[in-house]
This record gives structure tokens, C-alpha cells and sequence, in this order.
């Protein structure tokens, strides 16, 4: 019994920073309740031994929880339950001066850009940028890497401070460099991949990617010229997660999703991704020869 009130008034000590974190993934206040409370739930279940520092805990759960949430909305194509801030002030059911002093907290403005965000971009920025949570403990919380978690909180920051209109020609050019990639891997020219290839470039598969082929970890443009050398016959070059990289199908089946960090016209990272559960929740589009 002690226990169980122990944990009781840490989860109401920590209720005002989830229903916070919440808020602002989700843009609703009913749905930041459900997630708050599906929390709740699910500290009841779990063993909580080993658990060093249970506000964090509860933030990572909370946190997944909202993801999951924005990935069915966007796969339902529905609009959050309540539009941010106005409609639930003039919910007679809560309380006007508290809901007023929290919806004045996150702004109106910034709860419609955050809606134009995909899941993973939006639960990455307001993680880092408005709870201070390393890039290291959002990348599980994702299903990404610390780097990619990094590259989408960055775009989503772009996106809120208005500045994304500027990189279209960054985009142009980092699309031809990823076209550019992708040919000379089809036809297995190795001067035009170093080309575009950074000298210290990386190559990081995932656990299922690399069970495809000779995958492992590579380093160093000769290394990963000679990996990509006559590959990629079947990819086709997409836009991941608002990044430029290259996908690829089998039977119309994702199986696939390669991604590319490209800085100063140089290829520097390349991830693939051929886990099913991240598969699932991708965000990608094909782009158009």
C-alpha cells in the first residue's frame, strides 16, 4: 500500500509536465488527458524495480503513447479531436482562467505549425526543444537514430521559426546529389560514387538491413563506394521523413528505406532501415523523374 501511494503522488507531482508534454505533441486537450491517464495505467502494470528516475520514465511512455496516437490520426486522416487552445477554452466543462493561462503558455500559433509536422518530426522537436530531452533517449522513443532524430527536430525547427521556405535550393541540390548516388550505384561507376561521397562518409544499416547482404557498419568513401558498387537496381529515389535517401519495393511491399545526410554537397551519412515496425510508421514519398 505504501508503494502503491508512493507512486501515486510521484505521478501527481509529475501530472502538470506530462499533461504539458502532451498538449503539445497532440494539440488537444481531451487526447493529452487520454495519454496522461494511458500512463497512469500502465506505471499500475509495470515493475517499477529498476526504474532510477520515474519522471523520465513516464515522460518516454507518455511520449510513445502520443506518437502512436499521431500516427493513427495521420493514418485515419483525421484533424485532432479539439483545435488547439480556443475550442477547449470554450468548453464550459473546464475551468476559463486555468485554460486561458495554459493555452497563453503554448501559443495558438505554434500549436497550428506543430500540426503541420509529421509524428516523428513534432514529438522530436517538442521533446528537445521544449522539455530539453537528449537526442540519445528520443532516438528509441522514435524508432530512429540519435543523428536522425537530431535532423528531425532541426527541420521541425525550421518549420515553427518560419525559415523552411529558404532550403528549396538546398533541397534541389541535395536531391541531385542523392539522383546522382543512386545512378552511379546502378551502373557501378566508383569514380562518379566518390565523387559524391564524403572522405570520412559512414554507412550504418540496421539489424535487419544488414541481414540482406554483406551490410555491416562501412566507413570511408572507398569502402562504401565498393559496397554500393552495381547496387541499388531496384530503389528509387524518395523523400524520408522530409529528407532526401531512396526506398525500395518488392512487389509494391516496402522493404527498404535508405537515408541521406548530405552537408556541404557531400554525401556524410547513409542509414538504411529494413526493421517491419519502423517500416510501418515511415514517412516517405516517391519523387517523380
Amino acid at each position: 500500500m505504501n508503494e502503491k501511494k508512493w507512486l501515486a503522488d510521484q505521478f501527481e507531482a509529475n501530472r502538470a509536465h506530462l499533461r504539458a508534454a502532451a498538449y503539445r505533441m497532440l494539440g488537444s486537450r481531451s487526447e493529452a488527458e487520454d495519454a496522461v491517464q494511458e500512463a497512469w495505467l500502465r506505471l499500475n502494470r509495470a515493475d517499477t524495480t529498476d526504474i532510477g528516475n520515474l519522471g523520465g520514465w513516464l515522460t518516454t511512455v507518455v511520449a510513445r503513447i502520443c506518437l502512436d496516437m499521431l500516427r493513427a490520426r495521420k493514418t485515419r486522416r483525421e484533424q485532432p479531436l479539439e483545435m488547439p487552445v480556443h475550442a477547449a477554452i470554450a468548453d464550459p466543462a473546464h475551468d476559463p482562467e486555468r485554460d486561458a493561462a495554459f493555452a497563453e503558455s503554448v501559443g495558438v500559433a505554434l500549436l497550428v505549425v506543430l500540426q503541420t509536422l509529421a509524428p516523428a518530426e513534432r514529438v522530436a522537436f517538442v521533446l528537445h526543444d521544449m522539455f530539453d530531452l537528449p537526442f540519445d533517449e528520443i532516438a528509441p522513443i522514435i524508432g530512429r537514430t540519435s543523428a536522425a532524430a537530431r535532423q528531425l527536430a532541426s527541420r521541425a525547427r525550421r518549420r515553427v521559426q518560419g525559415t523552411d521556405e529558404a532550403p528549396d535550393v538546398d533541397f534541389g541540390r541535395k536531391r541531385t546529389i542523392a539522383e546522382a548516388f543512386l545512378t552511379a550505384s546502378r551502373i557501378g561507376d566508383l569514380e562518379a560514387l566518390l565523387a559524391v561521397l564524403a572522405p570520412d562518409v559512414v554507412f550504418r544499416p540496421d539489424a535487419t538491413a544488414a541481414r540482406f547482404g554483406p551490410f555491416g557498419g562501412r566507413r570511408g568513401a572507398s569502402e562504401v563506394a565498393e559496397l554500393f558498387k552495381g547496387r541499388a537496381q531496384a530503389a528509387e529515389a524518395a523523400l524520408v521523413d522530409g529528407e532526401v535517401g531512396f526506398i525500395v519495393r518488392i512487389k509494391g511491399e516496402l522493404r527498404v528505406v535508405v537515408t541521406l545526410t548530405i552537408v556541404d554537397g557531400k554525401v556524410t551519412v547513409i542509414e538504411a532501415f529494413a526493421d517491419p515496425d519502423y517500416l510501418e510508421h515511415v514517412d516517405y514519398s516517391v519523387l517523380s523523374s
